[in-house]
């Protein structure tokens, strides 16, 4: 997970996975999409790949480059932990208020 949080940190490299995602495109094709040299995108094209975000597939003479979803399995569950803590959390907040004496609904506030 340290590495692919350290290939994510670039916010380039993002932008590289992004166009990755839903398809295969080659590094020609993703350097279309930036300014910079073909051999900074390769650059990056190497950390995703070694941090495991994107496949590399040849063909022929092209590199074919795919957002890996395996690759970030490990980060999802790591975040999905904080997300689930959160939402339990605020669930149990919203349940204290709606049972606090004196409440009413929101909507019979506004007169609805």
């Amino acid at each position: 997970m340290e590495e692919q949080l350290r290939a994510l940190a670039g916010p380039r490299r993002r932008q590289i996975l992004e166009l990755v995602r839903d398809g295969e495109l080659s590094a020609g094709q993703i350097a279309a999409h930036f300014e910079v040299t073909r051999p900074a995108i390769s650059q990056h094209l190497t950390v995703l790949k070694s941090a495991g975000l994107v496949t590399e597939r040849r063909d022929g003479t092209r590199r074919l480059y795919r957002a890996n979803p395996a690759g970030l399995a490990g980060l999802k569950q790591f975040i999905d932990r904080f997300w689930a803590t959160g939402l339990a959390r605020l669930k149990t907040e919203a349940e204290a208020e709606a049972a606090r004496p004196g409440r009413r609904h929101p909507a019979a506030r506004r007169g609805a």
